[in-house]
């Protein structure tokens, strides 16, 4: 379980990062959690970028590029990898 908590907590750290749309530190708290969501039913990143594309988009009524979302759908995934890897 601790080991899930970590792994959600990178995810909020990379998602908090990236911020797509320049806005404050902590204006996405919502979209970040609906993403996590995902990453825990998503395996294919493909997938995961288009539903990451749709959860901004339905917030902030504006489009992020397919490519910059597929970027962030594969490096969570990556994450996810190497949470499930590990002992």
């Amino acid at each position: 379980m601790r080991k899930e908590i970590q792994t959600n907590l990178q995810y909020v750290d990379v998602l908090n990062e990236w911020n797509p749309f320049d806005l404050n530190h902590g204006s996405y708290e919502t979209e970040i959690a609906d993403v996590i969501q995902a990453i825990h039913e998503l395996d294919d990143a493909a997938k995961l970028a288009k539903r990451i594309q749709t959860i901004y988009e339905f917030s902030f009524e504006k489009m992020i590029p397919m490519r910059h979302c597929l970027k962030m759908a594969d490096d969570l995934l990556a994450i996810k990898a190497n949470e499930s890897c590990s002992i």
